[in-house]
C-alpha cells in the first residue's frame, strides 16, 4: 500500500478547511464529512426532496396515470403548511420544475403523461 500523507489546506475565500490526502503517486483526494456524502447528487434532487413548496409523496412523478399524478399533487399542495403561494400554483410549479429538470433524459411516454397531468391538475382545481 502506498504511503499516504495528510495535509490541511484552506480556501482563499470563506476560510473553510478541507482535508486532502496525497498519495505517494502525487494524486490528491478530498475527504468529505459524512453529512455531505449522504446528500443527493444533484441540486434538483435536493430541491424536490426539501422544497418549501410541497411535501411530495415518494414516486409521485412515476405514477402510471396523469389523473393520479394530478390528484397526488393536489393533495400534497392542499395539506402543505410550508408553501408560500396558493395550492394550485405550488403544485403546477413542482410539476413544471420536474419536467424541465429531467430535460432530454425523460422518456417520451412519461413526458406525455406529465404534460397531461398539467391539464388534469387544472381540471382538479377548477381552472379549466
Amino acid at each position: 500500500m502506498a504511503h499516504v500523507r495528510k495535509t490541511t489546506h484552506s480556501k482563499k475565500r470563506g476560510g473553510h478547511k478541507t482535508a486532502r490526502r496525497t498519495t505517494s503517486a502525487g494524486r490528491s483526494t478530498t475527504t468529505r464529512k459524512s453529512a455531505q456524502r449522504d446528500a443527493p447528487k444533484r441540486w434538483s434532487q435536493r430541491v424536490t426532496k426539501e422544497s418549501d413548496a410541497l411535501d411530495l409523496k415518494q414516486g409521485v412523478f412515476k405514477l402510471t396515470s396523469a389523473r393520479k399524478i394530478a390528484a397526488s399533487l393536489k393533495h400534497s399542495a392542499e395539506r402543505s403548511s410550508r408553501r408560500k403561494t396558493g395550492a394550485y400554483r405550488s403544485a403546477l410549479s413542482m410539476l413544471t420544475f420536474y419536467i424541465n429538470r429531467a430535460a432530454k433524459t425523460l422518456p417520451k411516454a412519461q413526458r406525455t403523461r406529465l404534460e397531461r397531468a398539467k391539464t388534469e391538475l387544472k381540471r382538479a382545481f377548477g381552472r379549466e
